[in-house]
């Protein structure tokens, strides 16, 4: 057995917030082989399995009593290919952005909206991570995941995932499900989604009329760096809430009270609502109550400035919501998953 389980291992390094609570237990997963016997520890232990990834969509607020199972398998490649799409394939342990930019760098197209969103490939799917008008849902083909009930190895098609706004299948059944790999649908002749305001601005301030796919994921980059803290150097997990969706009624009715108000429509006739706008116009944008705080550039995003605990980070985002839900009536939904 290769698997090599610690007591009582801190998990600073393993979550983007940088908060230090520990794992009662702790191991990282290399392959297939390592999940299981993971499972059959935690098992053994009688103590429950917690697979994280980068820890790029999670605050913890005390110690896991639990197994922490880091996954870490690595490798990617392309494992077919027709004149309509190229199917590719990587592990659950691969860094997402290091991902995107090797099918960049394979000339194909489809992730670039997606570019330089933290967390690694197994956690895209359970997130359906979205940016720029494109979520993982777009371009998935597929994923392969061990269930962790059965012991048996499923092969997942879109249908099967439920993909929902930030939401999936294996986020409402945590901890049931440890994604292996994941499986894309790409493209040689990019289909660019430009529909975000800030993506065609960026490019028409270069010069850009006729953009490639990896200019796309170049200006997404760079708009992200501006707005959102690197978590190496200031602890967050990027967007902290939702965007909440609010009948269309509701937010005519914002709207005349608010008329910069920023909101998209939806298919379904809802809009969503920025966020972000209903934070700051609320005045908490560079707000900071010890080392828990609301970053000065993008109040959608919560930051550890270093000290902060996991329970004073979701005491500020419960006043957030509070605030919010008074001056606006619009409920925000934690984007995190919290421990």
């Amino acid at each position: 057995m290769s698997l090599t389980l610690e007591s009582n291992r801190s998990l600073k390094a393993f979550n983007t917030f940088a908060v230090d609570q520990r794992a009662r237990y702790f191991a990282a997963a290399h392959n297939d082989e390592d999940v299981r016997d993971a499972l059959a520890q935690a098992r053994r232990l009688d103590v429950p399995l917690l697979p994280i990834g980068g820890g790029s969509n999670l605050l913890l607020t005390r110690d896991v009593p639990a197994l922490v199972l880091h996954m870490a398998s690595r490798g990617k490649r392309i494992i077919d290919e027709s004149a309509e799409q190229v199917l590719v394939e990587a592990e659950a342990g691969e860094p997402w952005h290091p991902f995107v930019l090797w099918t960049l760098e394979q000339g194909l197209a489809g992730l670039e909206n997606l570019s330089l969103i933290p967390g690694t490939v197994g956690a895209s799917p359970i997130q359906n991570i979205g940016a720029y008008g494109v979520e993982i849902k777009d371009v998935f083909a597929g994923l392969t995941a061990l269930d962790s009930e059965t012991g048996i190895i499923r092969e997942f098609s879109e249908d099967d995932c439920a993909f929902g706004y930030r939401d999936s299948l294996f986020k409402q059944q945590p901890g049931r499900f440890l994604i292996l790999r994941v499986r894309f649908a790409l493209r040689r002749q990019a289909a660019l989604h430009l529909e975000y305001g800030p993506i065609r601005q960026r490019l028409a301030e270069q010069g850009i009329t006729v953009p490639s796919a990896q200019d796309v994921s170049r200006a997404v980059c760079a708009i992200r760096s501006e707005k959102l803290p690197d978590p190496q150097q200031l602890g967050n997990a990027g967007s902290f809430f939702k965007n909440p969706l609010v009948p269309a009624a509701a937010a005519q009715t914002l709207r005349d009270r608010y008329p910069e108000l920023v909101g998209y429509p939806q298919a379904d006739g809802q809009v969503k609502l920025a966020a972000g706008w209903l934070i700051e116009k609320a005045g908490w944008k560079g707000f900071r109550d010890g080392d828990a705080g609301v970053h000065r550039l993008q109040a959608l995003v919560l930051v550890n400035h270093g000290l902060a605990t996991g329970v004073q980070l979701l005491d500020l985002a419960r006043r957030i919501q509070v605030d919010v839900l008074e001056r606006f009536g619009v409920s925000l939904e934690i984007e995190p998953n919290v421990l």
